[in-house]
C-alpha cells in the first residue's frame, strides 16, 4: 500500500513533475474544408532526443519527419524536429491518441470536427479535448472570477509579455492571487476525491457517519488537519494519527487500509506524467469564434498544462465559415428573375 501517497498528492498544490528530457513542442492542426486535418509537430530540444516516450504528442514512422540543428547565438546547439501528417478525418487522428505511446499517454485526448451548411455559408468547428482527471472535484470557476480564469489559461508567451509591460504590477499581483486561490481549490478537490473513494471502498461496512454526505460536509475539517500537519504529514499519516482524528479512533483503525488505498488512488489520478506543450488551430475561411488566444500572426493558440483538466474537460475550440458562392449566385438569379417579373407586370398595366 502506498502510505506516502497522500503526502505526494497534497504536494501537488505547490509542485508539478518537471522533466528535463522533453522538447519544447508546438502542435499545429490545419483544418481543411473537407474535414481532413494536417497536423504539424514542431519540436526543439537542447539535446538530440526526440524519443516518442519523451515527446508530448504521438507520431510514428508514417509521418514525414525533418531534422535540423542550429546554435542559439552562443556555443550551445539546438536540435529541431518537424513531423507532419495529413489525416482524412478527426476520427483517424484520434486513433493516434487511442494507441498513444508518448510521454503524455496517461491523459485522455481526442479531437472533434463538425461541418454545417447554412445556405450562404458553410460553418466549421474543430476542437481538441482533454478529459478531466477527477470525478468529484469542484469547478475552477467557483474559485476564480472571469478575469482570473482568462489569465489562468493565458499562454506563457502572452502572460510573460504582460507581466513585463506597463501594467506589470497588476498582472503580477493577479498571479499571486490566483496561486493562493488555486492552492485552496486543489486542496478541496483532493479532500472531495479522497472521501468519495473512501466511501466506495467502505460501502456496506460503515455506519451513516461515514456516508458520502457526512464526509463531504466535513471536508474543511480534513483540509485543516492536513494543513496543520505541515512537514509531519508523512509520519502522522503513516502512524494513522490523521485518520484516527478525522474518522474517530474506531473507524480510523478499522478502515486504515481503505483510507490509505483511497489516498493512493487520488495520488495516481493527479500525480501523473504530463509535459506542457502549445497547440495551434488554423481554420478554413474566416474565423468566427474561439476560446483561444491570437498570436502575432493571428493564429489561435493555447497552452496545454496538467492543471487545466483536473476537474473539467479542457476544450480548445475554433469556429469559422466559408461563403457558398453558388448559393449567392443562385439567390441573385432568383431575385433578378422575381424583380424582372414584377417589372413586366407593372408595364402591362
Amino acid at each position: 500500500m502506498k502510505a506516502k501517497s497522500l503526502k505526494y498528492a497534497v504536494s501537488f498544490v505547490v509542485f508539478f513533475i518537471v522533466s528535463c528530457d522533453e522538447p519544447e513542442t508546438v502542435v499545429t492542426n490545419i483544418v481543411h474544408p473537407d474535414g481532413s486535418i494536417t497536423r504539424k509537430i514542431e519540436m526543439r530540444n537542447i539535446q538530440d532526443n526526440f524519443e516518442i516516450r519523451d515527446v508530448q504528442v504521438p507520431y510514428d514512422s508514417t509521418w514525414t519527419v525533418r531534422d535540423s540543428i542550429a546554435t542559439d547565438g552562443g556555443e550551445d546547439t539546438l536540435w529541431f524536429r518537424m513531423a507532419e501528417k495529413t489525416f482524412r478525418t478527426a476520427e483517424e487522428l484520434n486513433q493516434t491518441y487511442i494507441s498513444d505511446s508518448s510521454g503524455n499517454r496517461e491523459a485522455r485526448r481526442r479531437t472533434e470536427f463538425k461541418k454545417s451548411f447554412k445556405w450562404f455559408n458553410t460553418g466549421y468547428r474543430f476542437a481538441e479535448i482533454l478529459e478531466r482527471r477527477l470525478e468529484h472535484g469542484y469547478p475552477l470557476s467557483e474559485y476564480l472570477d472571469s478575469e482570473e480564469l482568462k489569465w489562468f489559461f493565458t499562454p506563457d508567451n502572452i502572460s510573460d509579455e504582460l507581466k513585463n509591460g506597463p501594467d506589470s504590477l497588476k498582472y503580477r499581483a493577479m498571479d499571486d492571487t490566483i496561486q493562493k486561490k488555486t492552492d485552496k481549490w486543489i486542496m478541496r478537490c483532493l479532500a472531495s476525491e479522497w472521501s468519495a473513494e473512501f466511501v466506495r471502498l467502505t460501502e456496506g461496512k460503515a455506519g451513516p457517519e461515514l456516508s458520502q454526505e457526512s464526509l463531504k460536509s466535513r471536508e474543511n475539517e480534513l483540509i485543516s488537519l492536513i494543513e496543520r500537519s505541515g512537514r509531519d504529514l508523512d509520519s502522522l499519516w503513516n502512524n494513522g494519527i490523521i485518520q484516527n482524528e478525522f474518522l474517530g479512533m474506531e473507524y480510523g483503525q478499522k478502515f486504515r487500509t481503505e483510507a490509505d488505498s483511497a489516498a493512493g488512488t487520488v495520488a495516481e489520478k493527479l500525480f501523473f506524467n504530463f509535459d506542457d506543450y502549445s497547440l495551434r488551430i488554423i481554420m478554413p475561411g474566416e474565423l468566427t469564434g474561439s476560446n483561444g488566444f491570437a498570436d502575432s500572426a493571428g493564429v489561435m493558440q493555447w497552452r496545454v498544462r496538467s492543471d487545466f483538466f483536473i476537474t473539467e474537460p479542457y476544450v480548445m475550440w475554433a469556429e469559422s465559415k466559408t461563403p457558398n458562392k453558388w448559393a449567392w449566385i443562385v439567390t441573385g438569379i432568383f431575385v433578378l428573375f422575381v424583380l424582372t417579373g414584377i417589372m413586366f407586370r407593372s408595364l402591362r398595366r
